[in-house]
């Protein structure tokens, strides 16, 4: 399963409006991780065939998306992004958390495992 590249129009559609509303609350019922990423970068580079790993082997438990910076300056500039790669995850029912630089496969579980899958299950 090919990761999903995410514009700003379907992020505000399927995730949440930062447009409308002021207050976090995320529109879907799986877990999140979005990559943002540029296709010049080494590290995101890195990073891609660990995020492809974790969408199989969380098939059905967690969506992952990837949001080119260089093309969806709009959403990057609404979460701060200063550095790629930079990773949101985003739990069914908590807020965000916003995770900067390459991660190895078994910190990116933990996250998973902690935050995201835990807490879907809530």
């Amino acid at each position: 399963m090919a990761i999903a590249m995410l514009t700003a129009q379907e992020f505000k559609e399927k995730i949440f409006n930062y447009v409308t509303k002021k207050d976090w609350k995320y529109n879907g019922d799986l877990p999140l991780i979005i990559d943002f990423y540029a296709d010049w970068c080494g590290p995101c580079k890195m990073v891609a065939p660990i995020l492809e790993e974790l969408s199989k082997e969380y098939e059905g438990k967690l969506i992952v998306y990837k949001v080119d910076t260089e093309v969806e300056q709009e959403l990057s500039a609404v979460f701060g992004i200063q550095s790629i790669p930079t990773m949101l995850f985003i739990p069914v029912n908590a807020q965000p958390i916003l995770q900067p630089g390459a991660l190895p496969k078994n910190a990116f579980k933990q996250i998973i495992e902690t935050h995201l899958i835990v807490n879907a299950a809530v």
